[in-house]
């Protein structure tokens, strides 16, 4: 494959249960598909060029669907982090976790932990799982981290607010991919994806495609980019 304009490239993976219910299947069912896909993300990236990954696993908000389905969400994460390591590992994949702790189960932080310190080493990609996340309270946290500190008003500009992120050195995305027709980005990276590009997939998550991939890095290479000049 040749390299690509996209260094980091961002997934809403939207659709899971659209995709379960269109086929008479479990809304269980629409996110073990998706969980698989999320898997191949990974290889397609990486014979690509792409330096970073991130994925929208979790949101602050989806916490409000049923105690069933979050508690079979945690599982598939919790499976992600904890026994698909040796998978991350082959393919020197490292994984970074961004979101607030807070809420997730302990076997779900110590897998976090564990996996961010097997993984560090590894340079082929980052895939960044963005859990328990949402923009808005990335934001709120930077904020409070710096009231915190006694930082003056006049010291304050966005270096400061960057460096308070949940991780301060991310490379900005360059483009985020929405499947399933949606086209809102739903406080995903809200800070970092201020000129990131949008691509919207009308296929569900479950039935993204390497072709698929394929015409949204496609669109982004015509695009011109102009970051406000």
């Amino acid at each position: 494959m040749s390299q690509t304009a996209v260094q980091h490239l961002g997934f809403i993976m939207d659709g899971n249960r659209r995709w379960a219910k269109e086929r008479g299947l479990p809304p269980f069912e629409g996110h073990r598909q998706g969980y698989e896909g999320m898997k191949k993300i990974g290889d397609w990236c990486i014979a690509r060029n792409i330096s970073v990954v991130s994925v929208y696993a979790f949101s602050t908000e989806n916490w409000d669907r049923t105690a069933e389905e979050v508690g079979y969400l945690m599982d598939l994460i919790e499976l992600a982090l904890g026994k698909e390591l040796p998978y991350f590992m082959e393919r020197g994949i490292r994984i970074r976790v961004l979101g607030r702790r807070e809420r997730l189960r302990p076997s779900i932080l110590r897998a976090i932990d564990k996996a961010e310190t097997e993984t560090i080493n590894n340079q082929k990609l980052t895939l960044c799982i963005c859990l328990n996340y949402g923009g808005r309270p990335e934001i709120v946290d930077a904020v409070k981290a710096i009231v915190k500190e006694g930082m003056a008003t006049d010291q304050i500009d966005e270096n400061t607010i960057n460096r308070h992120l949940y991780w301060p050195d991310m490379p900005f995305p360059d483009l985020i991919i929405r499947t399933s027709g949606e086209e809102r980005t739903s406080g995903f990276l809200l800070w970092e994806a201020a000129y990131s590009e949008l691509y919207w997939c009308k296929h569900h998550w479950p039935e993204f495609s390497e072709e698929d991939l394929d015409q949204a890095l496609e669109t982004f290479a015509s695009r011109q980019r102009r970051f406000g000049k």
